[in-house]
C-alpha cells in the first residue's frame, strides 16, 4: 500500500484500506457524510485528507497521522507545518444578493451532486451574478474545484455548523 499523504484522496483510502470509512467515523463523527454513496462516488474522489480535515474542522497533520497509525504507518513529525491562517479579506461583493442559493446537506440527502447542481445553475448566470452555498461544514473540496475553473470563491464560517460558500461568476 502507497503511504498516506496530505494529497492522498480520500476514494483511495476508502478503496485501498478495508473498513476505512468506520476508522474516518470514529476519528470524526463528521465524517458520517461518507455513508453516502452519492458522497463517496463524487466528492471522495476530488478531496484530499488534507481538505477532509478541514471540513471536519480539524489540523490536518492531526487527521493525517491518525490515519497512518490506523493502517500501521509510522506517524509524521510536524515540523513547522502548522496551516497558514488565511487572511484574506471579505470581498465586498458577497453582499450583492445571490441569484441563486444551495443547500447542500440537503442535496446530499438526497443522495444529489452539491458540484454538478452548482455548474448547472451557474452555467445559467449572468457574469458577476452570485452563488451561494450552505452546508453544516466547509465544502472544501468545492470551493478548490470553483477556483480551479476560475470562479471567486469566499466561505463565512457563521457558526461551527453553518457555512455559507459564495461563488462569482
Amino acid at each position: 500500500m502507497k503511504e498516506i499523504t496530505l494529497e492522498t484522496k480520500i476514494a483511495t483510502l476508502l478503496n485501498d484500506y478495508k473498513g476505512m470509512k468506520d476508522i474516518l467515523i470514529k476519528i470524526n463523527p463528521k465524517f458520517k457524510k461518507l455513508n453516502n454513496p452519492v458522497l463517496r462516488r463524487t466528492l471522495a474522489k476530488i478531496a484530499g485528507v488534507r481538505q477532509a480535515a478541514i471540513v471536519g474542522s480539524m489540523d490536518p497533520m492531526d487527521l493525517l497521522n491518525q490515519l497512518r497509525i490506523a493502517v500501521g504507518q509510522t506517524p509524521i513529525e510536524s515540523t513547522n507545518m502548522k496551516e497558514v491562517v488565511s487572511t484574506l479579506e471579505v470581498p465586498a461583493w458577497i453582499d450583492t444578493e445571490p441569484k441563486a442559493t444551495l443547500d447542500a446537506n440537503a442535496l446530499l440527502d438526497k443522495e444529489d451532486n452539491p458540484l454538478v447542481k452548482s455548474y448547472n445553475i451557474l452555467k445559467k448566470m449572468d457574469d458577476g451574478d452570485i452563488l451561494t452555498i450552505t452546508a453544516d461544514f466547509q465544502p472544501e473540496p468545492l470551493i478548490e474545484e470553483f477556483e480551479k475553473s476560475g470562479y471567486e470563491v469566499y466561505c463565512q464560517e457563521v457558526n461551527d455548523t453553518h457555512f455559507i460558500t459564495y461563488i462569482k461568476k
